[in-house]
């Protein structure tokens, strides 16, 4: 099988505190990669630094602030290495019709999910343009490319985030940095949990909800994190070394489309 080129990089993962982000630093771990866990939630990064050893750096990072972004991403490239791979997972949930939802939350979820990827993106491609070498993936949602019920700010900052994320590839491709894109549907974290007002959760997704125009999971089963992260990481490593600006969805099928 062909090597993934990963042992021995450096990576920066927002959002590494748990769900989706803690899945894609424990297999990046697993890949050699010596790995920055950034998160805003303290405890939860430097316990899974305390699980996977010194490979993992744990970081407060609040991806909200440019000043804590460009601070953090210049703390790594002095004290642990040029950053070579860049996972941006960090984001949050909105779930408020249009017309109840207020100025303040709209800002807040795009300060996050599309602010939050644009400034770290920047900082880190700032360092990585003048090496010529590089892989960013921003985890999107497959919210960002069909309407959702009461998901509308979610939607529209994710869908910000991916063409932010096309953009950047686009520009620093002739350098030879990769940017690319995966739009989970719906994967098994809290964030999806905490929706679920019982047990039957899980069985009311899978279904679809005709009443809201959501279709159902064609392959009958939500994803987990480690499903997400397979993909993070392919489209990291040199497997994926012709991939540039892609959009892959890993939903099951919800939105019937690839």
């Amino acid at each position: 099988m062909r090597d993934s080129g990963l042992s021995g990089k450096v990576a920066l993962v927002t959002g590494a505190a748990g769900g989706i982000g803690a899945a894609v630093v424990r297999q990046l771990h697993a890949e050699g990669v010596r790995v920055v866990a950034g998160d805003v939630e303290e405890a939860g990064v430097s316990a899974l630094a305390a699980e996977l050893g010194d490979a993992v750096v744990p970081a407060f990072l609040d991806v909200r602030s440019t000043e804590a972004v460009d601070a953090l991403v210049a703390r790594v490239e002095r004290e642990v290495g040029p950053i070579d791979l860049l996972a941006n997972v960090a984001g949050v949930l909105s779930y408020e019709p249009v017309v109840g939802l207020s100025d303040a939350e709209w800002e807040r979820v795009f300060d996050i999910n599309a602010a939050g990827v644009f400034r770290v993106s920047r900082a880190v491609a700032r360092a990585m343009q003048a090496r010529k070498r590089g892989a960013m993936v921003t985890v999107s949602s497959n919210a960002a490319g069909i309407p959702r019920h009461a998901m509308s700010a979610y939607a529209a900052s994710k869908a910000a985030a991916t063409m932010f994320t096309r953009c950047l590839g686009l520009e620093l491709a002739p350098l030879g940095i990769r940017c690319n894109i995966v739009a989970p549907g719906s994967t098994l974290t809290p964030m999806q949990t905490g929706m679920w007002a019982d047990g039957n959760g899980a069985a009311r997704v899978i279904a679809g909800s005709p009443e809201t125009f959501k279709a159902g999971i064609p392959l009958a089963k939500l994803a987990t994190p480690d499903d997400i992260a397979d993909a993070v990481v392919f489209l990291l490593s040199d497997r994926a070394g012709h991939v540039t600006m892609a959009d892959l969805y890993i939903d099951g099928g919800a939105t019937l489309r690839g």
